[in-house]
């Protein structure tokens, strides 16, 4: 899906026009993949537009700079700001996808430098549908099993959304489009199952929902965590274990999750059938609580919606 330009990046503090917001060609991020980042979701709501756990997104990418000893020159506080920044300045009140992110820019090369070169700090805003079509969202979408495994555990930390990690994900995507698929699903090392090249899996079966433990190399989505709350708020038991291959296939229903999939019916899976090969009733459920945190349906009870009012871009730094 082409981007979408908008007026302004907050770079290193301030904001610049799109088109100037640059970095060298010899950045060790650029080389090493030495990014952590975010992908986060601003909605138009009857109030204005409003950004979807922010501050949890925040949380996890200091949370991935740690891992990778990176030490980001601005505070979660600088970056939420930033970010409702950007809807503002871009007049995003549509709804936008956010990308926060920091990397290693130019200095030394080497894959670990003697000198470490500086953080660079990113927000970039624009407008984005949904991620697998719209169509997928009410009718599901066919995926395929990859032949290619996710991350081992103690080689690449899943729980850190780096730059990385997403050469596992490309390839995994590549070869389900390749295949006539919308989207392929990578298994763990032992074979279990484990995640979508770019998206957590639920699976229901006799009215249980089931999805991957953390431990099987998977992220640990964000909305992963908002269905597993909205499920158990509706009444549903939500288990969080060690799924095997065949599972996939004798499923009653199955959806994905993400911020950019949202929440996304698996109509088939390797040619067969999920359920009734189109969206079940309890992932139309999900769906439903899910986007009625937005158009006022869904109570926010937890604090996930964080309004940009008051935020006052200072355009003119650019």
């Amino acid at each position: 899906m082409p981007i979408t330009p908008s007026k302004h990046i907050w770079q290193n503090g301030k904001l610049v026009p799109w088109e100037k917001a640059t970095t060298h060609v010899l950045a060790h991020a650029l080389h090493y993949g030495s990014t952590v980042f975010e992908g986060v979701r601003a909605y138009a709501t009857p109030k204005g537009p409003i950004v979807f756990r922010l501050r949890d997104h925040t949380r996890r990418l200091f949370d991935s700079a740690r891992i990778y000893r990176m030490d980001i020159p601005y505070s979660a506080d600088d970056i939420n700001t930033a970010c409702k920044e950007i809807v503002v300045a871009n007049g995003l009140t549509k709804g936008a996808y956010l990308r926060p992110f920091a990397f290693r820019g130019y200095g030394e090369i080497g894959v670990a430098p003697k000198v470490s070169p500086p953080i660079e700090t990113i927000v970039a805003g624009f407008e984005w549908g949904a991620y697998l079509g719209a169509e997928g969202l009410e009718n599901g979408i066919d995926v395929c099993i990859s032949s290619w495994q996710r991350l081992a555990p103690n080689t690449i930390p899943s729980m850190g959304k780096a730059a990385g990690n997403y050469l596992s994900s490309q390839l995994i995507s590549m070869e389900a489009k390749r295949l006539g698929f919308a989207e392929g699903i990578g298994l763990s090392v032992d074979g279990t199952v484990s995640e979508g090249a770019g998206e957590n899996l639920f699976l229901v079966r006799d009215g249980i929902i089931y999805t991957p433990a953390v431990a099987n190399s998977i992220l640990q989505g964000i909305t992963r965590d908002t269905v597993i709350q909205l499920a158990r708020l509706h009444g549903f038991e939500v288990r969080e274990q060690t799924i095997p291959r065949e599972f996939l296939y004798i499923a009653d229903e199955m959806f994905f999750t993400g911020t950019a999939a949202e929440v996304t019916p698996v109509r088939s899976v390797d040619r067969i059938n999920v359920g009734a090969g189109k969206r079940g009733p309890i992932t139309e459920v999900i769906q439903s609580a899910f986007f009625g945190l937005f158009n006022g349906k869904t109570a926010d009870k937890w604090g996930w919606l964080e309004s940009c009012d008051g935020v006052t871009p200072n355009v003119a730094s650019a």
